[in-house]
């Protein structure tokens, strides 16, 4: 992991797009815990908007447009707490996602949603699944301990190379 973590300041170091930001920590998250999917969605909490700045898989999820925020009970667990959102299995998937017929479709039923906090807001969620059941405690004790971290540097590098 060590080494991983290296490669990742290294990538995010000579960065010259915000994509580049988003390759490397998606390659650290590999590393770290695993993931299927990766995606990484901002969030305009005055506007009550959200974006999807990246995604591995842009057929299915594409980088695009905007969309309101949901209030439900992911939503109190993400923005209103700070807290990672788990679930690991399709059926608990379904009950905050609406397109869980798609993920269910592209082999995945577990999720974690890490919420990216800057001054007290927050900005971002970087959001990996997998296979149901992969996001054991103990991984997902790794990423909140090992990938809050490097996921607020990438926010901040990613902004600043957008403008």
């Amino acid at each position: 992991m060590d080494k991983a973590l290296v490669e990742f300041r290294l990538a995010v170091s000579a960065a010259k797009t915000a994509d580049a930001v988003w390759n490397a920590l998606e390659d650290y998250t590999q590393v770290l815990v695993g993931w299927k999917l990766f995606t990484v969605m901002t969030a305009d909490m005055k506007a009550g908007l959200a974006r999807r700045a990246y995604s591995s898989d842009t057929k299915n999820y594409p980088v695009s447009g905007t969309k309101p925020i949901e209030r439900n009970k992911w939503f109190d667990i993400v923005h209103g707490q700070n807290k990672s959102f788990v679930a690991n299995t399709i059926k608990d998937i379904a009950e905050v996602f609406p397109d869980h017929e798609l993920i269910w479709s592209l082999g995945l039923g577990s999720v974690i949603n890490l919420p990216v906090v800057l001054e007290g807001n927050m900005v971002a969620t970087i959001n990996i699944l997998h296979a149901e059941h992969h996001y054991t405690p103990q991984r997902v004790e790794m990423a909140e301990t090992f990938l809050a971290v490097p996921a607020m540097l990438a926010v901040l590098a990613a902004q600043q190379l957008e403008g």
